[in-house]
């Protein structure tokens, strides 16, 4: 690493909250983690200058944030929330010798060979292969979708830039077609981030009640989990069965189109918000039935990602020295 680079800001963006946190030096642990609603600040570099104001540190040299976004070219829309920016005009205006911005999930991926063995947690059979390629997805304010490709030599492992999330969402029984069906209705395309996602809970709950025949409450995502442990709402529960479901098949498709024999990583902030729910559900028995290719993934890991601190932020921070 130069030291001339630092000190670095590094941030991690989704539709909800702006995470970041700071690197006074090189090897530095990351420091001084804040978490910034949104909804609070106007443009994305209002939250980067109130993170700075507080921090009181002076100006960084480099930044990079992850954003819950696709990422092309200059200017930045963001799908999930109102923010747009162009990342020179943001350059210019907090003095960075360098602004790199990167997909969240992208980042999200970077972090992964840096975890501890107690922020991530096994669910279901496989065994990691090393040097395989590495899947990922995560439902949050909406579902990102990444993945690790093996490098040659010293080089460290290339991260996949896509949107995944917005794949068509596939059914796998007739409960699943009737569901589908209502988001097609409603969105026009159901993709996968219309189920897996917290509005995408939502969304399976009120399309369950259209399939059941019952008015469907005014709930939030929040609601639909707490329904769902209690028992006290069929749909809440046949809902929260849904959404691992669904997840399983994406993720199992994930598996199937990367060869991810290194593991599919399952982050975003839902799924560990619902504890051992993930356990008891149809998740990996829908990640493993892809027919003759059920051996393939059985074999196959998949984990979820319980890290304390946001990892996204430790991607963005090796994302200036690897990208």
């Amino acid at each position: 690493m130069d030291s001339s680079t630092f000190p670095r800001l590094v941030g991690d963006v989704g539709g909800t909250n702006a995470r970041f946190a700071w690197q006074a030096t090189a090897g530095a642990a990351l420091s001084d983690v804040a978490t910034l609603p949104c909804a609070d600040f106007a443009t994305l570099q209002d939250a980067m200058q109130r993170y700075l104001e507080r921090l009181g540190q002076g100006s960084p040299r480099w930044c990079a944030i992850g954003i819950a976004n696709p990422v092309v070219g200059d200017q930045v829309r963001m799908t999930n929330h109102h923010w747009s920016f162009s990342i020179e005009a943001v350059r210019q205006m907090l003095g960075l010798e360098r602004f790199l911005v990167i997909n969240d999930f992208t980042a999200l991926a970077l972090s992964l060979p840096a975890l501890s063995a107690d922020e991530v947690r096994q669910v279901g059979a496989g065994q990691v292969v090393a040097g395989a390629p590495v899947g990922l997805l995560g439902p949050g304010t909406g579902l990102g979708v990444s993945g690790l490709l093996p490098a040659r030599a010293a080089q460290r492992a290339i991260p996949i830039n896509g949107e995944g999330g917005h794949v068509t969402l596939a059914a796998t029984d007739t409960l699943e077609e009737s569901v589908i069906r209502r988001l097609r209705e409603r969105f026009g395309h159901a993709s996968a981030e219309r189920a897996l996602s917290g509005p995408g809970l939502v969304n399976l709950y009120v399309a369950l009640c259209e399939v059941h025949g019952v008015p469907a409450k005014s709930l939030e995502a929040a609601d639909v989990s707490a329904r769902a442990a209690t028992g006290e709402d069929a749909q809440c529960v046949q809902a929260i069965d849904l959404f691992f479901s669904f997840l399983g098949n994406v993720a199992g498709n994930l598996a199937l189109s990367l060869g991810a024999r290194g593991g599919v990583y399952i982050g975003g902030g839902i799924v560990p918000r619902l504890g051992s729910a993930i356990d008891h559900s149809r998740f990996r028995e829908r990640f493993e039935s892809k027919g003759r290719f059920a051996g393939y993934l059985q074999a196959i890991p998949t984990l979820i990602v319980q890290a304390r601190v946001s990892p996204a932020l430790l991607g963005a921070a090796r994302a200036l020295d690897d990208l």
